[in-house]
């Protein structure tokens, strides 16, 4: 087994395995994937006999996490041969895949699970569900209706549609893709590959509202985001904290040794989470990188968190880590 990056000219090997394991995905979307998506990519591969026969791919995206910009990858299209499965090649794949996101410097990683299950016992938790933004007919006749203009969107609209929901995102999230005309220009192009259109909504003082419609659509659909720590210390420095904080523990981390340590997380409202490193003997708890994930994107708090098997905390640690304002308000709702 050979575990490597591909080149960016290498891209289109995996296709057969892509079109082989995602059968739900029609060809103009497959066609609009590998030639938009994989010039930018990073795609790893399993080879054996060789033959790929399992790959990853990590699509990358600018993020705004607590209004600072960050680098981050989408885990995307992991898949494995029927004949090569149970072999624990996904398993590997996130490792290398992991582990070179931590050198790159990267908080965190997310994905779309087929099942939860699957990602679970790698350190990955669900955080968030997706806000699908439908465009509904009997809901655009109302807003019609109530003099609210409707059309798809056209690539000079792109650059202004991504300054209106930037600024609106920021007003409201902790977590969300920062959008520029290219990315209105990709998803436009997304969609139409499947058939579907970005409407535009727009009144007489300018955007209000921008939605996907697709033919099929699933209104009822409500896909799940997965989220795993990469880089334990960027990640607490990315946080606010409500007040005075000075607390030590220990993380584990089964995936990326780096991140086994003991911190001394400091700061306040004003200068937000500051790190250390600490003494083990002075260390008031422990928790794993997964329970530390729940934590962080606001999935659980920190009474659930001392439910977790392996997580340990002093009275005193608990209400230090209550201080702690976490990453709850989260919009992720990208495809691939």
């Amino acid at each position: 087994m050979e575990i490597r990056k591909l080149s960016q000219e290498e891209h289109n090997k995996v296709r057969p395995l892509y079109e082989k394991v995602f059968t739900e995905d029609s060809k103009g979307f497959v066609d609009y994937y590998f030639s938009e998506k994989t010039r930018d990519n990073d795609i790893y591969v399993v080879e054996e006999d060789g033959e790929i026969c399992a790959m990853l791919h990590l699509n990358p995206y600018t993020l705004m996490v607590n209004g600072v910009e960050k680098q981050a990858h989408y885990i995307v299209a992991v898949a494995t041969r029927k004949e090569y499965r149970g072999r624990g090649f996904m398993a590997a794949l996130l490792r290398r895949a992991l582990q070179d996101m931590y050198v790159s410097g990267e908080n965190f990683t997310f994905l779309m699970p087929a099942a939860e299950a699957i990602y679970t016992p790698h350190d990955f938790r669900t955080v968030y569900e997706q806000e699908r933004r439908v465009y509904n007919l009997a809901d655009a006749a109302k807003k019609e209706a109530a003099g609210i203009c409707i059309r798809p969107l056209k690539e000079e609209d792109c650059d202004t549609l991504a300054e209106w929901a930037n600024e609106k995102l920021a007003a409201d999230k902790d977590v969300y893709v920062k959008r520029d005309g290219a990315y209105y220009l990709r998803l436009m192009r997304e969609c139409d590959s499947d058939g579907g259109k970005l409407m535009l909504f727009q009144n007489e003082t300018g955007i209000e509202d921008c939605r996907i419609w697709f033919p099929d659509e699933d209104e009822d659909e409500t896909p799940k985001i997965m989220t795993r720590i990469v880089d334990v210390r960027r990640m607490l420095m990315s946080l606010r904290l409500q007040e005075l904080l000075c607390v030590c523990f220990t993380v584990t981390d089964s995936a990326i040794e780096e991140n086994n340590r003991t911190l001394v997380l400091t700061g306040t409202e004003i200068s937000g989470a500051m790190l250390m490193d600490g003494k083990l003997e002075n260390s008031e708890g422990e928790i794993p990188i997964a329970a530390l994930t729940s934590f962080v994107f606001g999935a659980k708090t920190v009474e659930e968190l001392c439910e977790e098997d392996g997580v340990h905390m002093t009275e005193r640690m608990k209400e230090e880590m209550k201080k702690i304002i976490p990453l709850s308000k989260i919009y992720l709702n990208e495809v691939v």
